[in-house]
């Protein structure tokens, strides 16, 4: 597919790398020359120089011929304004990232106007995705499939834990819980395991079923973690309005440290319930004047990886039951893993698999459609959600007849509301939302499973 991206900050950055990974052709259009060397010098892409909301530069990028133009500048009103454009020279789809909470709630109303296909706000999604993890605390990461009702968890097994050498069978055997261990990182490796792979303490398992299986299997082996009642966040910017926002409906008490008095004073009027605190949450005196030994919820959300970190690490050593971390490097990212922090969020890769998800639906034939897609473990496992539209070369057989890609696992059937694991004599049929867990990249249809 040909796709022009408006915009070579980090999202834009991001997106091009992994479309252009996909097989796209990836056309990028910015004002900052610098940026765009740098995005010439590591990747296979063109590049653009000027205003994407010129009519003049957009031809010169190949927007009249785009298949999908992506406008991820930081500023909203240029984002829906080159879609606009773009969209009147001919652009097949357009997709805007819109980060004002005013402009993002009213775009229903004038989504068609400005042609817009899509609209992202990396903001809210991030804190969609982390206010998962403080309703499951025990999850390092909680995705959604088939409309919410099948959950795919991923979790570290503790050390000294009773699955420590058993089995998945035996494990199954054992338990009789309807989850799924769809796949295992132990150090450098991934595994899409089968019933004879034996776990071991340490490892980090990717589980997928219902919500309340899930909370029965982690009752089974001994990894309950008490619910979050009370959360302490340290920045007020959009990902801390939309988390706080979101925590309050789910009855948490939520409290606010933002350094800046007139985003308090925003915040206070925004969010009435949410206690609100002038101060430097990266200051450990503030840290523990605000309650940081007793509260059991914790979310570094600040601009700046390295404090993000910091206070990440002083919330763990006061024993908070769950914190969750915004690192937008990857380095710094791995980096606290090392450190022992799990739960950690970047905004622009939750923006660059929702649009990753929305490409490949594009390019699915009329047997199925890829309606959701996350990346795991560094990116090197893909768990996609199909629906099957009509009878292919995949309905209507036994699973185990079926001659399909080593390294994948069919990890869940979702038909007419329930929730199937398969097996063997199973068959996938016309209508089925299918989620598979694969190290393979690039399943655009569900046929892409067969050799």
């Amino acid at each position: 597919m040909n796709i022009v991206i408006i915009g070579d900050g980090k999202v834009g950055t991001t997106l091009s790398r992994q479309l252009q990974y996909e097989g796209h052709s990836i056309v990028v259009i910015d004002n900052d020359q610098n940026a765009l060397k740098n995005s010439i010098n590591s990747q296979d892409i063109m590049c653009v120089a000027g205003n994407g909301a010129t009519i003049d530069v957009q031809l010169e990028a190949g927007v009249n011929k785009a298949d999908l133009v992506i406008a991820c500048t930081s500023q909203d009103e240029l984002n829906m304004l080159c879609c606009l454009i773009a969209k009147k020279l001919g652009a097949n789809k357009t997709i805007a990232r819109v980060r004002t909470p005013e402009y993002f709630a009213q775009l229903g109303a004038i989504k068609d106007e400005l042609g817009l296909s899509m609209a992202i706000n990396p903001e809210l999604a991030a804190a969609t995705e982390m206010s998962r993890v403080f309703l499951f605390p025990a999850a390092t990461k909680v995705e959604l499939f088939a409309k919410g009702r099948v959950e795919l968890v991923e979790f570290k097994l503790a050390d000294n834990s009773i699955l420590d050498y058993v089995s998945l069978s035996d494990l199954y055997k054992k338990y009789k819980i309807k989850i799924l261990v769809c796949a295992v990182e132990r150090g450098s490796d991934v595994f899409i395991p089968n019933g004879d792979f034996v776990l071991r303490s340490g490892d980090r398992l990717s589980i997928t079923g219902l919500h309340s299986e899930i909370e029965k299997f982690f009752k089974s082996i001994g990894q309950v973690v008490n619910k979050v009642k009370d959360v302490l966040i340290v920045g007020g910017g959009r990902i801390g309005y939309y988390l706080a926002k979101q925590l309050q409906t789910l009855d948490m008490n939520v409290k606010i440290i933002e350094q800046d008095i007139e985003t308090c004073k925003r915040l206070s009027e925004a969010l009435p319930k949410v206690t609100i605190i002038h101060g430097n949450g990266n200051d450990h005196g503030v840290l523990k004047e605000e309650g940081i030994e007793s509260a059991d919820g914790f979310a570094a959300l600040t601009g700046i990886d390295e404090e993000n970190i910091i206070m990440s690490m002083i919330a763990a050593s006061n024993n908070v039951t769950k914190v969750v971390t915004k690192v937008n490097l990857s380095t710094y990212a791995e980096m606290a893993e090392k450190l022992g922090l799990e739960s950690i969020i970047a905004p622009k890769n939750v923006v660059a698999n929702n649009i990753i998800s929305y490409v490949r639906a594009m390019q699915n034939s009329y047997e199925s459609n890829v309606e959701t897609l996350y990346k795991l473990i560094d990116n090197r496992v893909e768990a996609v959600e199909f629906v099957v539209k009509q009878n292919g070369k995949c309905t209507g057989i036994p699973l185990k007849n079926l001659k399909t890609k080593k390294n994948m696992l069919i990890a869940c059937i979702v038909r007419n509301r329930k929730v199937i694991f398969p097996d063997g004599n199973e068959c996938i049929l016309a209508g089925d939302s299918v989620i598979l867990v694969t190290t393979n990249q690039r399943f655009n249809d569900i046929e892409d499973i067969l050799e």
